[in-house]
């Protein structure tokens, strides 16, 4: 039986020396294998058909019988890994974290540890009526997020 240990020391293997790497791997019981992968500089189609070539040519078809599928880590994808952030610098970014706080800005700088992200919220203005629009700059460790999203503009 195809198991994930199996496909990530593949895709390992092939990846290894690359701006490339594995964001998630899925097979389900009817073994459809779906390889996800990212990069620092994005991924091509013709990164994800070397790929998948290359996993195809270690697996045999004649013991098993099996579909696959490799894609890009998607754009609507929560980040996986610390690496991935670095991308984004300059993005808006969703963060839920795990305190159930959300907090939604634009990506700053991103690191080994964490994020810096800048949140603009309207709160009413100290004096008269009215409401005013501040700026807050956050620093949130990789440790407290429980999940990141990319807020895509339409």
């Amino acid at each position: 039986m195809i198991n994930k240990e199996t496909i990530s020391a593949i895709c390992n293997r092939q990846l290894s020396g690359t701006k490339l790497y594995v964001t998630g791997i899925k097979i389900s019981s009817d073994s459809k294998i779906n390889v996800f992968i990212d990069g620092d500089e994005g991924v091509t189609i013709k990164d994800c058909v070397t790929l998948s070539r290359a996993i195809e040519a270690e697996l045999n078809r004649d013991k098993e019988d099996f579909s696959l599928d490799v894609s890009s880590h998607g754009a609507a994808t929560p980040l996986a890994f610390p690496r991935q952030y670095k991308r984004h610098v300059g993005r808006d970014l969703e963060i839920l974290k795990t305190d159930s706080t959300k907090l939604e800005g634009k990506l700053l700088q991103s690191d080994d540890e964490g994020v810096e992200i800048e949140v603009s919220s309207r709160e009413n203005k100290t004096l008269g009526k009215g409401k005013t629009t501040v700026i807050r700059t956050y620093r949130i460790p990789f440790s407290e997020m429980k999940e990141t999203k990319i807020k895509l503009k339409y």
